[in-house]
């Protein structure tokens, strides 16, 4: 048995395991009379810390309470439980759902949500108790980000076991589901992962061969990346070694896309090692805005808010976050990574890249 394959199925045991500890103690307080609670981790700004060892932000040690006693708690405890039943039925039947098929399930069942926010809200309260990120209990997101390079990869999951693909061939990159965030790497020549934000630049890359020129895995985002994709770009760099650079739109947004795969989420707070603490955030930054000249456009209101969020937010508080979000207040404008265009379609590839690299190689 691979060691990946080993993995997964020792992690499907625990979570199990976790949720039936659960079922039994709620149940064995029916049993006595008593009124069944839950404990979870409180999700606030106030109760993340950040955590030396793991070098991420985590939750601490606050909690809420959720009881039966409380009728206003009835409603979430029920829709929390039966989040959980079905995470049970999806890994003993070795099935997977998407964070949208699971509300539908539920609403075909009579679970009362009014919306897939709350569905969702239901699942994350259901990670913090486990201390499991759902795609330990096989619900995914809808999927949208993509991966390019000279690597192949063995998949471990049910039907496609053993089944060996090259993720260099297929132009468009490989969507990087849950398939292929557990499928083992069996061999791979790249040396650096490219992590880029917007698909038009991915494209470019791919066109341009930076995979080869500079021996690259080319991974799209599609934006803020989801977790699958982190948990894969997590991999990468542990298990292969591999230094990872980060191409973000010169905004707030990206700026905070970086920061994400690097320090972690406070959203995703109570779900550990799916950062990487040693990725380097490689631009656009808001100084390349006037270093190269970039066609920009001038911040929004909702832009200047994001930006003094961020100025307090403690994961901006050193180089080069807190300098380039000084510039914004210099340059009072933003610029897309498309940008580079301006100066012909491969001068990203050919002039800014080997520039930049040079540059971070130095520091």
């Amino acid at each position: 048995m691979s060691e990946q394959k080993y993995r997964a199925d020792q992690i499907k045991t625990e979570v199990l395991q976790k949720l039936r500890s659960l079922g039994r103690r709620i149940v064995s307080d029916l049993e006595r009379g008593r009124f069944p609670y839950l404990e979870l981790p409180a999700r606030t700004t106030t109760n993340i810390v950040y955590d030396a060892k793991l070098r991420q932000y985590v939750l601490g040690g606050k909690k809420v309470e959720r009881t039966t006693k409380n009728i206003r708690h009835l409603r979430p405890f029920a829709q929390l439980l039966w989040i959980g039943t079905f995470a049970k039925k999806l890994l003993e039947n070795s099935k997977t759902s998407t964070l949208r098929d699971t509300y539908y399930v539920a609403i075909g069942e009579g679970i009362d949500f009014e919306d897939q926010s709350e569905s969702d809200e239901m699942i994350m309260q259901l990670e913090s108790i486990l201390d499991s990120p759902r795609e330990d209990f096989h619900i995914f997101p809808e999927e949208r980000a993509s991966i390019y390079g000279d690597l192949i990869i063995e998949y471990t999951v049910p039907g496609f076991r053993g089944k060996r693909v090259d993720l260099s061939a297929h132009p468009d990159g490989f969507a990087i589901g849950p398939a292929l965030t557990t499928a083992e790497f069996v061999r791979c020549n790249a040396e650096v992962v490219f992590v880029i934000e917007k698909g038009a630049v991915f494209s470019r890359f791919v066109e341009e061969g930076a995979d080869k020129k500079y021996k690259a895995i080319l991974i799209h985002t599609a934006g803020q990346s989801p977790r699958n994709c982190r948990k894969l770009i997590r991999r990468l760099h542990d298990e292969l070694n591999l230094p990872i650079y980060v191409f973000t739109d010169a905004d707030p947004y990206g700026v905070h896309i970086a920061s994400v795969l690097i320090h972690g989420s406070a959203l995703s707070a109570h779900i550990k090692e799916i950062n990487v603490p040693d990725a380097i955030w490689a631009g656009v930054w808001p100084s390349d805005i006037r270093r190269y000249k970039l066609p920009s456009m001038k911040l929004t209101d909702r832009d200047i808010k994001r930006i003094q969020e961020l100025e307090v937010d403690p994961r901006y508080q050193t180089d080069p976050w807190k300098r380039e979000i000084k510039e914004f207040w210099k340059v009072k404008r933003k610029a897309e990574l498309e940008a580079f265009s301006r100066y012909g379609l491969d001068f990203i590839v050919k002039e800014f890249l080997p520039e930049r690299l040079a540059e971070l190689q130095k520091r």
